[in-house]
Formats: structure tokens, sequence, C-alpha cells
């Protein structure tokens, strides 16, 4: 690889492959034309550029800026406002684009931040590995529970706590479902779509009543009746909610106890 690159002309190209977080892989090279490495298709078209890309054996956070073209059979726009490319994983490679896999050159690996698309291309900051390291190393304290539902810290039992209902009319933020609900039972849970344009896409849910579902976000497309969606129970991370409904107060992590910088301003009653 070294003596590749020591030579005046070079037959470098940059490889990348996304992959989303619903299994869905792509592949785009800087080359002119697609190349395969792997036995994974590098399609040349839209092309990605690079801004200028930093690497260091410490610790400092590697970061890189990627702009690209948005095509209809890849990189859609409809999913990039969406969020379905929000976290993929990027890996960068630098390859010999006359012999893809004689020895590739890992440079970076890691997860795109939020994507932004304007017209036709879009443009994503990557997070890389060592990104880690800038997070702190002590949670702060907190009333509330800082797990989420159902995640490895909270554990919580979902069984029986999600449904399929179907879609009877929208309007704005408000779904009405044809199925009759418990009023705030998915309040602080999720919604979501199990078919239509956002299939798979989740949104927030603020409350619920019988026969209706109030999202915190309107859904970005027109609801057609009959659409199905998941609803799936939230939690407003209080210990009392906490221990009467999900019967999970050993996993709480919150200090709900615990004095907070208002102690002096409370007063009796």
């Amino acid at each position: 690889m070294s003596d590749w690159f020591a030579h005046e002309l070079t037959t470098l190209a940059f490889c990348w492959r996304l992959d989303r977080r619903d299994g869905i892989s792509l592949g785009f090279t800087s080359h002119d034309r697609d190349l395969v490495m792997g036995g994974f298709l590098f399609r040349a078209a839209p092309g990605m550029v690079p801004s200028a890309l930093e690497q260091s054996a410490g610790l400092e956070a590697e970061a890189i800026s990627l702009a690209g073209a948005i095509i209809s059979d890849g990189l859609s726009e409809a999913d990039l406002v969406a969020g379905r490319w929000d976290g993929a994983r990027l890996r960068l490679w630098a390859v010999d684009w006359s012999a893809p896999d004689a020895a590739p050159r890992a440079l970076l690996a890691g997860e795109l931040g939020a994507v932004e698309s304007d017209g036709r291309s879009f443009s994503v900051d990557l997070v890389g590995a060592k990104a880690v390291f800038d997070a702190p190393t002590t949670e702060a304290t907190s009333p509330h529970c800082r797990a989420r539902l159902s995640d490895t810290r909270c554990r919580a039992d979902m069984a029986g706590r999600m449904r399929l209902v179907r879609v009877s009319a929208a309007s704005g933020r408000d779904i009405m479902v044809d199925d009759a609900l418990v009023p705030g039972a998915y309040a602080f849970g999720t919604l979501r779509w199990a078919d239509g344009p956002e299939a798979g896409l989740a949104l927030g849910v603020v409350t619920n009543g019988v026969q209706s579902v109030t999202l915190a976000t309107p859904p970005g497309f027109t609801i057609m009746p009959g659409l199905l969606a998941e609803l799936a129970e939230g939690c407003d991370r209080r210990l009392a909610t906490c221990a009467a409904r999900f019967g999970n107060a050993a996993n709480f992590r919150g200090e709900p106890h615990l004095p907070g910088t208002d102690i002096l301003m409370r007063y009796g009653g």
C-alpha cells in the first residue's frame, strides 16, 4: 500500500459501504465506474465526495463530512427526510480501482449523524469510533429514569404491551383507529407503521384515547384509511409508574429521592 501511494500517479479510489439499521446495505465509490470488492457492488452513481480526512494514533475523535447526489433507487429524498439513514453504519476504504480486492485500506468506520438534504444532493457528518471517548464517563443524576423502556438496563417485559391496530382516519397529529384502547396506556410510547410509504418508521405518542392516538409529530405522508400500525406502550420514567405498572422498580435508573439543585427553593406545602 505504501509503494502504491508513493507513485506519482495512482489508481486511487474511495469505496463507501452504508449499512442501515433495518438491514439494507448500499455501496458507492468515487471512481467513474462501478467496482466490486469482496463480492459487494460499489456503485459509481451518485458518487460521494469526502472532505479532508484526518487520522491520528491518539484518542482524538476522527471526523469527516460526506456529500453526494440523491438517486431514486438508492438514496431517495423521502428516505433521507424520514430519517431511515440516521444512525446507519458507514465504512470507508481506499482501494486500487484496477484491483479492488488486492489491498484495500480501511480508513474510517462509524455512524452517520443527521442527514441533511438540499434539492438533489445531501450532506452528512460521520461520527467515528473514537467519539465514544468524548462522552462523559459518569451519568448525571436525575429524578427520572435514564434507561429506555425494555432496553438492556431497564429489562421491562413488553410481552402483551404491543398491539397491531388499523387506521380508520387521520387529521394532523391525531390518528383514529378501529380497535378499542385503554386511555393513556400508550402515552410516551411509539407508533410504528407496518405498511404504507413509511413502513418500519416509528413516531412518538403523546397520549391516546379509546380510539385515538395523538402523535408527537405529524406523519410525513398522507395517511389512507386501512393502514396497519403497531402501538407500543410507553413509560413516563417515574419510579411510581415503574413499580406499579411494570413491576420493575429494581431496575429503575434514577435517583427520585436525591435532593436536587432546587432544594433551597422548596417549602412546606
